[in-house]
């Protein structure tokens, strides 16, 4: 019976492990689905940002009661997972407790994952209540309703339930282990579980091996599911966070890149020695590579922006700071992401069913983001300072508005205005350049 328990077990873990790399597998295809961009550059920044952000959480603290709360709950995702590693040797070789042998050590991890997995049921349990019964605004958003809100939710109490079926099979555990059955020993410390006991004392050996077996498979087999379930859930940074942050901007915030193709043509202006039909091979290679000006489509972004969409934690942490969205406009940074992310996985469905190259006749802009939205963005960058894991919204923005502006010249009217000015002015103004020093001349005067 243990062989054929050990052979279910391994079967299990083997598919759900193939599964979940099948599954990471698609997503990274449809991450490079978007353009290249070398982000290989300062590699010793890159170890400290993503050492300082997304290993320390460095940037959670800024909200001082969700931070400590989801730091709770990543130290004890990190180090239960200790304790899991236990269970997985067990259930294939057929052991229990197999590092029972560390001693007072055992005793020490045993004790500290209970604590962790209480503190971690507790911030669950406040997450729900600040979501569902104090219904935190940035929580809440419209962008929120249906799947993404149910998603948070039953996440958390997956969580929960999790914790407290470990608990129970730490209980009957200890039962069991003092009543001298086989296969069980004596080991652990319990600070938590040691409170469950009086409620299941009571119970036959039958009842209790049944009770700690059932919790055993409910605690690894809900964590097999949690693992894949994260695939299609808000909770995929628990796996992307950390390249997200290793591949985000390193330059300042508010330093925006110029389109090469765009350089290029102004170089050519500046040279009256140059001939515009004799451009070099590299700059045609280049200017059919990059297709269009700005993005239209998911895919004419790039791939670090595309891991930003799948890394989206839904916090709103962006856009409960965003200045449009606070003054009641259409703008949500969060939801850039999250239409980013739902545009991208239906161009990688299309391909799996009808092969690349496939039109479905949808774009990322019109489609899914109004051009209301993308205009209503101040550029200000609250949102990607927010971000705790260094997402950059604005970016998707601005490439959106450029296409917006370069290939359809469709650009609100205020700003029609100010190209025009300074295409003819030289200056945003509409004033001739002759007339740029009338108010010193005008100056002088009233000092005279």
């Amino acid at each position: 019976m243990g062989f054929i328990s050990n052979l279910i077990f391994a079967i299990v873990l083997g598919f759900a492990s193939f599964l979940f790399a099948k599954n990471i597998k698609r997503i990274r295809r449809n991450i490079f689905l978007g353009r290249d961009i070398d982000r290989s550059d300062r590699s010793s920044d890159r170890w400290k940002v993503m050492a300082r952000v997304a290993l320390g959480q460095g940037k959670m603290t800024k909200r001082p009661v969700a931070g400590f709360l989801h730091i709770l709950v990543y130290i004890g995702f990190v180090l239960i997972n200790i304790e899991v590693l236990e269970i997985v040797l067990d259930g294939l070789i057929g052991t229990h407790r197999i590092f029972a042998f560390l001693g007072g050590f055992y005793d020490f991890l045993i004790g500290s994952f209970e604590i962790l997995a209480f503190l971690v049921l507790a911030s669950c349990a406040i997450f729900l209540v600040r979501r569902n019964v104090l219904k935190l605004k940035r929580l809440n958003m419209k962008e929120m309703k249906g799947w993404p809100k149910n998603d948070a939710n039953f996440i958390l109490i997956m969580e929960i339930v999790l914790m407290t079926a470990l608990f129970f099979m730490n209980a009957s555990d200890q039962i069991l282990a003092t009543r001298g059955m086989d296969h069980y020993v004596v080991a652990g410390s319990f600070p938590i579980s040691s409170y469950l006991v009086p409620l299941i004392d009571g119970m036959s050996d039958t009842g209790l091996l049944a009770l700690e077996r059932g919790t055993w498979w409910f605690h690894i087999l809900g964590i097999l599911f949690f693992l894949n379930y994260i695939i299609y859930s808000k909770h995929l940074h628990i796996a992307f966070a950390f390249p997200n942050t290793f591949y985000s901007k390193l330059e300042p915030k508010g330093e925006l890149n110029n389109l090469e193709a765009v350089t290029n043509e102004v170089k050519m202006m500046m040279d009256p020695d140059a001939d515009p039909f004799a451009a070099p091979a590299e700059d045609e290679a280049e200017a059919e590579d990059a297709g269009v000006f700005g993005a239209k489509d998911a895919t004419d972004l790039n791939w670090v922006q595309l891991m930003n969409a799948y890394t989206c934690t839904e916090c709103g942490r962006c856009s409960s700071v965003c200045p449009a969205n606070q003054t009641g406009k259409e703008l949500s940074p969060r939801k850039i992401m999250m239409d980013t992310r739902d545009r991208i996985e239906e161009i990688g469905k299309n391909i799996d069913t009808n092969g690349e190259g496939h039109d479905d006749g949808k774009s990322l802009l019109g489609d899914y983001i109004s051009k209301e939205e993308i205009w209503a963005c101040t550029s200000c960058n609250a949102c990607t300072d927010a971000c705790p894991i260094n997402i950059d919204p604005l970016s998707i923005i601005v490439d959106l508005r450029r296409y917006a502006v370069m290939e359809e010249s469709a650009a609100p009217t205020e700003l029609n205005m100010m190209f025009n000015n300074i295409e003819n002015n030289g200056a945003p103004w509409q004033m001739p350049a002759s007339d740029r020093l009338n108010w010193a001349e005008e100056l002088k005067e009233e000092e005279n």
